[in-house]
């Protein structure tokens, strides 16, 4: 069930307006089957500006929209996304050595949020999420952020494995976490220019996302559970990162 408390749009008019003023969108939902000239206009025009596109049963609307939303009804962004190659040169011109997270399909709003609050504690310097099967970056998210995702910049791309590539040729290293990795966290220099990687809540990171990493980082535990809420790792890798470079 989509969210009932977010800012959104809906109608063909409004939506079309509003995204070709520059009006930042977490996503937009169409009803499955549309077809017109003015359906193909925006959706071309939205995917155009990267912006996510979903078509979904016409109930959903329904549920969503008392009104005559047309079939489109549009989520405005709660933040402003930033560049992501822009965000990284940025940063890289303030500091030698910044610190990122790579968000592959987090998708509950609270973890994206509290890991955001860890992310503005911690001086990161950026988080990066995919445009698509990741959390909305709604309301909600910037609420259980306190505020952060107000402070931190955010990037949204098309592929995650491009952004690593990025990364990567920028002389970063890009470390996977993940329970399955060998060496332990407390082992690998995250002195170094790092973008952290961590997966979602069910199935960690994906494996085409994973060979692309050039380092594991795993957290010991030892207790009998399997593995750690995704905000708790992320505040676990970000203070481990933050005690290396006081150190």
């Amino acid at each position: 069930m989509e969210e009932r408390d977010s800012y959104y749009l809906y109608g063909m008019h409004p939506v079309t307006e509003a995204v070709r003023q520059g009006r930042k969108f977490d996503k937009i939902l169409f009803k499955k089957g549309m077809e017109g000239e003015q359906y193909r206009s925006l959706l071309e025009e939205a995917e155009g500006r990267g912006i996510p596109c979903r078509h979904v049963p016409g109930e959903t609307l329904n549920r969503l929209v008392k009104g005559a939303h047309q079939g489109v009804v549009g989520y405005l962004a709660a933040i402003d996304y930033v560049p992501f190659e822009e965000m990284v040169e940025s940063a890289l011109s303030r500091k030698a050595s910044p610190l990122f997270l790579v968000l592959d399909g987090v998708s509950d709003v609270r973890n994206l949020g509290a890991i955001a609050r860890s992310a503005e504690c911690a001086g990161a310097d950026g988080i990066v999420v995919p445009a698509h099967g990741t959390a909305a970056l709604n309301a909600d998210a910037v609420k259980t952020s306190a505020g952060a995702l107000l402070r931190v910049p955010v990037a949204r791309v098309a592929n995650l494995r491009t952004a690593l590539y990025y990364f990567r040729d920028s002389e970063f290293q890009v470390v996977a976490v993940s329970e399955k990795a060998e060496d332990e966290l407390y082992s690998v220099n995250l002195r170094k220019a790092t973008a952290l990687v961590l997966g979602s809540e069910g199935s960690g990171i994906s494996e085409p996302v994973l060979r692309l990493c050039t380092v594991g980082a795993r957290i010991p535990m030892v207790g009998e559970t399997g593995s750690l809420n995704v905000s708790v790792a992320a505040a676990i890798l970000l203070f481990e990162a933050v005690r290396q470079r006081m150190s």
